[in-house]
């Protein structure tokens, strides 16, 4: 659900409020939309993602409760199961933070900005990949270490 002011309504971002790298065009009003609309659907698919992980984990250790008189083989490969389902767990949770941060950085008009030198991320970036809140020369940086 979208944060809300103290007044109740939804901050509107303004497409004049978001950077842009050198070299690129201003944001319209038109692509800030679709990017606002782009986050929304990345939080709602993520949220549903944890749900189905979480449904699928709860039924592997259903099934996996007695392992008495249980072939090793099948046990190692309900383990293998349920470990999968929980590193697929895990990554929607991340996936769904990085929406949900950037999503608040967008309402608050600080969308596009590195989080680590303030420089603007870019816009080609943003439209990619619209969760981004490093610039790509921070972000390959991060990697590295």
């Amino acid at each position: 659900m979208p944060p809300t002011s103290s007044r109740g309504t939804t901050p509107k971002a303004s497409a004049a409020a978001f950077p842009v790298a050198e070299g690129e065009e201003p944001w319209t009003e038109e692509e800030v939309a679709e990017v606002r609309e782009e986050l929304l659907a990345d939080i709602a698919r993520m949220e549903r993602a944890i749900e189905v992980a979480t449904a699928g984990l709860a039924d592997l250790f259903d099934e996996g409760a007695d392992g008495a008189g249980r072939d090793p083989a099948d046990v190692g490969s309900s383990n293998f199961e349920r470990d999968q389902e929980m590193s697929l767990a895990q990554n929607a949770r991340e996936m769904l933070e990085q929406a949900q941060q950037a999503y608040r950085l967008f309402e608050s008009g600080e969308y596009g900005v590195c989080e680590v030198c303030g420089q603007p991320i870019g816009k080609g970036r943003l439209q990619v990949f619209p969760r981004a809140t490093l610039c790509v020369s921070c972000k390959q940086r991060e990697e590295r270490r």
